[in-house]
């Protein structure tokens, strides 16, 4: 039974190691986080941020440096012309205890002041932001306004104005009266001709208008009848 015991057992290392990882767990399972003894401890990031900015806003007005001025000058007058059983803090030592509260003090404003440093940056970086933000959408804005009125104007082009009406309708009142007048001092056709003075009239004011158009609005000239028939 040893014997096959140990023929069973895998001579290769490497297939041991995998064995013995077999019964400990399987390597697609993931392992479960470790407990920590101790809470973790995590503050409020807006909440100490605004204190940070407020500690570090009043740092750098002048009731600070007033406020301390006057902090230093009590703190060593009473050391030094105090009653020496009232002393904390003896002259002879060179004031030990307000150079290790000055130097506490330097050490926790230096990294309240990066902290509200960096929350300043923060927020100018989302100003600046939203800055570039308001700038394209104006852009886009002016350029769809430029465009919209550029196709007005070319649109306006191809309207009859105030003037251009008028000038068309007095042209054409002349026309009119130039018409009339040919009508009452028309002499009768000569032989031959089937037009009455009435045609003719029509047919010159036509020719007016061809010559007033463009030459993409002039219409087709129309062969006449009699003109035809003669030929003919």
């Amino acid at each position: 039974m040893a014997a096959l015991a140990d023929n069973s057992a895998p001579k290769n290392p490497i297939q041991r190691n995998l064995a013995k990882a077999d019964t400990k767990g399987s390597l697609d399972t993931p392992l479960s986080g470790r407990q920590r003894i101790l809470p973790t401890f995590r503050p409020d990031p807006d909440a100490f941020g605004h204190a940070t900015e407020a500690f570090a806003r009043f740092m750098g007005t002048p009731q600070f440096l007033v406020y301390m001025t006057i902090f230093c000058i009590f703190w060593l007058g009473w050391n030094t012309w105090a009653p020496t059983e009232w002393q904390f803090d003896s002259r002879d030592l060179g004031f030990t205890l307000l150079t290790l509260m000055l130097s506490l003090q330097a050490s926790y404003a230096a990294p309240l002041l990066l902290l509200a440093q960096n929350r300043q940056d923060d927020r100018d970086r989302v100003s600046l932001q939203q800055d570039r933000q308001r700038a394209e959408r104006n852009l886009s804005d002016t350029e769809y306004l430029t465009r919209e009125l550029a196709s007005l104007r070319i649109a306006l082009r191809e309207v009859a104005t105030r003037d251009y009406v008028r000038a068309e309708l007095r042209s054409l009142l002349e026309d009119m009266l130039e018409a009339q007048e040919e009508l009452r001092t028309h002499d009768d056709s000569g032989p031959g001709s089937h037009e009455s003075p009435r045609d003719k009239v029509k047919d010159k004011l036509r020719e007016q208008r061809d010559r007033q158009r463009g030459p993409r609005t002039q219409q087709i000239p129309r062969v006449k009848p009699g003109h035809s028939a003669n030929e003919r």
